[in-house]
């Protein structure tokens, strides 16, 4: 087994070499060497059931592993009732494009605390959050992961790990996705060096075991970053951070197998082939 690389979405190039579907971005990622797709519901999980299929079989087709990041309309802390249910929907709809495409985990932002202190946003993240795993369960769409990201603005939850990792304990459906140009971004230029990933793959490590840490679902991207945090996703020839090297040195040297998804503003897939070809480089 070996760590995974692959896009968030569909890179300008492939629209450049004329394609037009993201049905059809399965064997251009292959025809790349690259082997993982984060399909992006974050305008709502609208896409049709055939789309999703043909995706899906594209996918397998090509040996292609598939991901769903969910729509940003989740709200896990709201205090609306629509908005609350609302929420669930989004969930439940993702999990059903996730089951029609094949997919294995759903990635979401759990949502911003409104007026409340972080404490009690987060005791009602949880309490919405657990009637979406109810729910999940009763349509049997239990076997795909529910994957709280870690963010990259102060005042969004999830911007601290300890958040994410408080979701994950809550069921064995549930799986941590890291971001490390949020955690860049949020600790205004943290996570430069292989130590400081490290302690994010021995903390999950720690709480939810080393399976769980050596098969990590992860976000990669530059990202601009102001006291408030994230400003603006970037490419990997921009000046901005964190540093792919030190990950992927950890990464081989642990022989952890994670699926990274490289979030580049619109040179994705060409940022992603580096990380690939680094961390083969230091397989070998």
């Amino acid at each position: 087994m070996f760590a995974e690389f692959g896009t968030a979405g569909n890179s300008d190039a492939f629209y450049a070499a004329g394609y037009k579907a993201s049905a059809q971005l399965p064997a251009w990622l292959s025809d790349l060497g690259l082997n993982a797709y984060e399909y992006q519901c974050s305008r709502g999980a609208r896409v049709r059931e055939d789309t999703a299929r043909l995706i899906g079989q594209n996918a397998a087709d090509n040996k292609i592993s598939l991901s769903i990041h969910g729509p940003y309309y989740i709200s896990l802390a709201t205090e609306d009732e629509t908005t609350a249910a609302n929420t669930i929907k989004h969930f439940l709809q993702s999990l059903e494009v996730a089951r029609w495409m094949g997919a294995d985990r759903v990635i979401f932002h759990i949502g911003g605390p409104g007026k409340m202190n972080r404490e009690k946003a987060m005791e009602r993240a949880k309490t919405l959050f657990a009637v979406v795993l109810e729910e999940a369960e009763k349509r049997g769409l239990n076997d795909i992961d529910l994957a709280p990201e870690t963010m990259g603005k102060q005042n969004q939850l999830g911007s601290k790990l300890e958040e994410v990792l408080e979701l994950c304990k809550m069921s064995r459906q549930v799986r941590p996705a890291v971001d490390f140009g949020h955690m860049h971004a949020v600790t205004c230029g943290g996570y430069t060096a292989k130590s400081e990933y490290a302690a994010v793959f021995d903390r999950i490590g720690e709480v939810l075991g080393l399976e769980s840490a050596s098969k990590l679902h992860i976000h990669f991207s530059r990202i601009e970053y102001t006291k408030a945090g994230e400003k603006r996703h970037w490419t990997f020839q921009d000046p901005y951070g964190p540093p792919h090297e030190p990950l992927l040195e950890l990464i081989a040297e642990r022989g952890y197998t994670p699926r990274i998804i490289c979030e580049s503003a619109g040179t994705q897939a060409a940022d992603a082939k580096i990380m690939q070809e680094f961390y083969q480089r230091l397989l070998k």
